[in-house]
């Protein structure tokens, strides 16, 4: 069973204690996400004069906005992955189609190959019978 666990990080200048079933070092990824966000919005004029509840919204619409874009990336990830996959099927089908043909011709090769043998071992001892033939009837002669 998984305990929860505890860890103290620091975000926006003030230390806070996140809970949860991650680890530390994880907990600590997420409060320095933030406190780049924090970080990228403070470093624009602007951001300072705004009142704290839409300080508030903008971080959090664009965190939402990171979420979505990430998402969509891994969901693009996956839908390639699901391509690949299907490639990589096809490609072992087609692969062990062609083992099972070449295994196939090879076995055709090899019959052939002893036909082909007791055929030229057959046309010797007709050239041979032949040969013994035309030299008996000239012998006859």
């Amino acid at each position: 069973m998984v305990s929860e666990k505890s860890a103290k990080v620091l975000i926006g200048g003030k230390v806070y204690t996140l809970s949860g079933y991650e680890e530390e070092e994880y907990l600590q990824r997420v409060a320095n996400y933030i406190n780049s966000k924090l970080d990228e919005f403070n470093s624009i004029d602007g951001y300072k004069r705004i009142s704290a509840d839409l300080k508030a919204t903008l971080l959090e619409l664009n965190i939402a906005d990171d979420y979505f874009k990430a998402k969509t990336q891994v969901e693009s990830l996956e839908s390639d992955l699901d391509i690949r996959d299907k490639e990589i099927y096809n490609l072992k089908h087609d692969l062990i189609s062609a083992q099972l043909k070449t295994e196939t011709l090879e076995e055709t090769i090899a019959k052939l190959e002893r036909e082909n043998k007791e055929l030229l071992l057959h046309k010797t001892k007709l050239e041979a019978s032949l040969e013994d033939a035309l030299l008996g009837s000239l012998s006859d002669n």
